[in-house]
Order: C-alpha cells, then structure tokens, then sequence
C-alpha cells in the first residue's frame, strides 16, 4: 500500500493503511459509492455557491468578503479535520463542501460581475476536464505509474511552494507579478498550473480504484470523495484566474 502516493494532502496511501486496520464488519469502500457521493458533494457545493451568488449579486452584495473569508477558512478546518480523522467524513466532507461553495459562490459572483460569462465558461471547463482526464484514465491512455506519480506529486508540491512564497512576500508589500498579472507570463504560469491540476485528476481516480480493491471501510468512499473535490475546486479556481486574466487583455 506504500506505493500508493497522490500529491492530493487528503490521498495518501498512509490513510488507507491506517484506517483498513479499523472499522471491520463495517462494509467496504466501493467505487460506485465514491461516485455517488462525489455527486452528492457536487450538489452541495452547487446549493450553496447558488445562494451566496444570489446574495452577493442581490440582496447583500457588500457580504462578499465574509462569505468568501468564512467559507475559505470553514472549509479549510473542515478539510484538516476529514483529513486527520477520516472516519469523520460521512459529517466533515458534507460540511466542506457547504463551506467551499459559499467561498466559490462568493468568489465567482465578483469576478463575473467584472468579466460577464466566465462563471459558466470556468464551470464547463472544470467538467470538460474532469470528464476527459477520466476518459483517458479509464481508457489507458495515461497511468498513474510511480514515475508518474512522483511526477506530478514534485509538480504540485512546487506550485504549493510558489503560492506560499507569494503570499509571504505580499505581507511585505512585494509583489510577484508574474504570478498574478494579467500578462502573457502570467497567463502561461496559471496554464501551467491547470495541466498539474487536471494530471491530480489521475492520481485522484487511482487513488480511489486501488481503495476499492483493498477493501477499505465504507466511510472511506466519503473520504475518496472529499480528495476528488479539493482538486475540483483547485481546478475550477485556476480556470476562473485563467478567464478573469484573459478578460482583462481584451
């Protein structure tokens, strides 16, 4: 099980070696349950990116920061908790994915209302892409060897690294323009970042295939779930930079 790496924090194969030695006679993990309950998810974080675009662009527009602020952070404990207990998902990845979506609903509600239409092209993007990356995994066009997997896994770990860089130095007032500005340096880094993200894609599919086949507990389909959504919402939210970037040229 060692074998198993993701760079996805929440798919490691310390997880699944962890909890099978738990939960006996509790049913096993089963990817067409990870799938239903990716779906449920999905459905969660649609609701409530829905209601906080609907206040935002409504009833309290100037309530974008908190929604954005509280959902970010929420969702950030609620990740940490499903990934340092994982039996406690079944009730931590629903609740993420309620934070999340106010966070995204937020987010995309502003950046729609200065560049009108990215919000629908950045959601069919992120499915295009979901949809595509599971087509060539499911067709062996590319597979998640352990050459890959380190691959990837040394890719997102130095994106990771850049974003934290990043932000240390805007406490200090210095910017990393090449990172954030709109232009063409700019544009080819967040493409960049896209294809890492849609290749986590990959390891996020193995990861829940290979659990599956190990047996693991049953609440671990919502732990494989929960995985899968932090790299859509990572996915999605590099398409909406992409777009905003890309509007801000024209």
């Amino acid at each position: 099980m060692s074998v198993m790496r993701s760079s996805n924090p929440a798919m490691t194969g310390r997880i699944f070696e962890q909890v099978s030695r738990e939960a006996a006679g509790t049913g096993v993990m089963t990817v067409r349950g990870t799938i239903n309950k990716t779906g449920l998810m999905l459905l969660l974080v649609m609701a409530a990116a829905a209601y906080t675009w609907n206040q935002v662009t409504g009833a309290s527009p100037g309530n974008a920061g908190i929604y954005a602020i509280g959902g970010a952070i929420g969702g950030f404990i609620a990740a940490l908790v499903t990934i340092f207990r994982p039996r406690s998902a079944p009730v931590s990845a629903p609740i993420y994915a309620i934070l999340e979506g106010l966070f995204l609903g937020a987010i995309t509600a502003v950046i729609n209302t200065a560049y009108p239409g990215v919000a629908f092209q950045a959601v069919l993007l992120t499915i295009g892409t979901l949809f595509t990356m599971l087509f060539l995994y499911r067709s062996g066009t590319i597979r998640a060897t352990p050459r890959f997997r380190r691959g990837v896994f040394m890719a997102t770990g130095a994106v990771f690294f850049a974003y934290i860089i990043s932000w240390i130095l805007s406490l200090f007032g210095v910017s990393v323009g090449f990172m954030h500005s709109g232009g063409t340096a700019g544009i080819v880094i967040n493409l960049v970042i896209i294809v890492i993200a849609a290749l986590n894609l990959i390891m996020d599919f193995d990861f829940i295939e290979r659990g599956a086949e190990m047996g693991a507990p049953k609440f671990m389909e919502w732990y494989g779930a929960f995985g899968l959504m932090v790299t859509l919402v990572w996915l999605y939210i590099e398409f909406l930079r992409l777009l905003s970037r890309m509007g801000g040229r024209s």
